[in-house]
């Protein structure tokens, strides 16, 4: 039986997470997943992050990725490289590439458009890539507006935009942990421009970096603010700060389990116009997104064939097609493989 709730508000939302108990929260959460997916399906991708550089002057004090550009630890992966991976991708039956990385001051927009237009002709597979972050230094560096830099890479072959880059949508948090990165404003203006233009993106929160529940609340209601304007999200995926090897990470504790079912489940409670929401075992391990399942989430993310960012931060979950497969079973649910737009291909039995 599910339970049908009106839409809460702010004030709601945060009394609802500081006070509520989490298994009181999570079956909330459980059932408003089963009204908006009543067919018992849990969903997930088969794709690569291909992160074509780690070069970054952003330098944000949460990510043990980036490496200055003289840094002999720096890379940018040959184009040749990158077909090579996304080769491997299709033989395992990929139907998707994540493509993202630093904001490498030496590259302009050509470098991207070549690239997609490379991949678009050798390979029948949706490009979701460039985070807002990228997006927005691509169209500093051709001195184009967002607007028209979107444009120019969706004719190259760009087909759907990522969520990355977003942490937490509160300036007073990204001030204080990533003072060069785009700010709020910049971030939604990327993301309503590519609804605009026709393109579906995800949207993201990687929170335990700092900030407080109010600032929590505050990006679920700026996702949830443009979700009612240009309904161009598919999917929300929260994570946790992974701290290790990071600057920001020394003597800082990482967030809990209990902290990100905390998270996941008021995220479905309070963004009912975002029908998927994505458990993280990138960051959270198997497990504990099987239990994110009755939690809030319906979509186990991806097979990540590759994974850098997080890996760089010290941890390194890895999982095959048959533990996602194993996992959405052992739940209690039946599951599908999807593309990136949700479109279900398969079911496992």
């Amino acid at each position: 039986m599910t339970i049908k709730m009106e839409r809460i508000d702010k004030k709601t939302a945060l009394k609802m997470y500081k006070e509520m108990p989490l298994l009181e929260l999570g079956k909330m959460a459980d059932s408003l997943r089963k009204e908006l997916h009543p067919e018992n399906i849990v969903t997930f991708v088969i794709d690569r992050n291909i992160n074509y550089t780690n070069i970054c002057i952003n330098k944000c004090s949460f990510c043990a990725f980036y490496k200055d550009i003289d840094n002999p630890e720096s890379y940018l992966l040959k184009t040749s490289e990158i077909l090579q991976k996304i080769q491997e991708t299709v033989d395992v039956g990929g139907t998707a590439i994540l493509i993202q990385g630093g904001l490498h001051p030496d590259l302009n927009i050509d470098y991207y458009i070549d690239l997609l237009k490379t991949i678009k002709k050798e390979f029948d597979i949706n490009i979701h890539g460039f985070s807002p972050p990228e997006i927005t230094h691509i169209a500093k560096v051709a001195g184009l507006s967002i607007k028209d830099t979107i444009k120019k890479l969706i004719d190259a072959g760009l087909g759907s935009i990522p969520g990355g880059g977003a942490e937490v949508l509160s300036d007073r948090i990204r001030e204080a942990v990533s003072p060069k990165k785009i700010k709020t404003e910049q971030w939604m203006a990327v993301m309503a421009e590519a609804h605009e233009a026709g393109l579906k993106t995800t949207a993201t929160m990687m929170f335990g970096c700092g900030e407080g529940p109010e600032d929590i609340i505050e990006h679920l209601d700026a996702a949830r603010s443009q979700q009612d304007k240009s309904h161009g999200f598919t999917a929300f995926i929260p994570w946790s700060f992974q701290p290790e090897n990071t600057a920001l990470g020394k003597g800082f504790l990482p967030a809990t389990g209990v902290d990100y079912l905390r998270v996941l489940a008021l995220s479905r409670i309070y963004l009912d116009n975002i029908k998927n929401i994505q458990a993280s075992w990138v960051t959270q391990g198997i497990k504990m997104a099987q239990v994110a399942l009755r939690f809030g989430a319906n979509d186990l993310g991806s097979t990540m064939l590759e994974e850098n960012v997080v890996r760089a931060a010290g941890v390194s979950f890895k999982v095959s097609q048959d533990d996602l497969i194993n996992a959405g079973m052992a739940a209690g649910f039946k599951v599908m493989q999807r593309d990136t737009f949700y479109n279900r291909l398969k079911e496992f039995n």
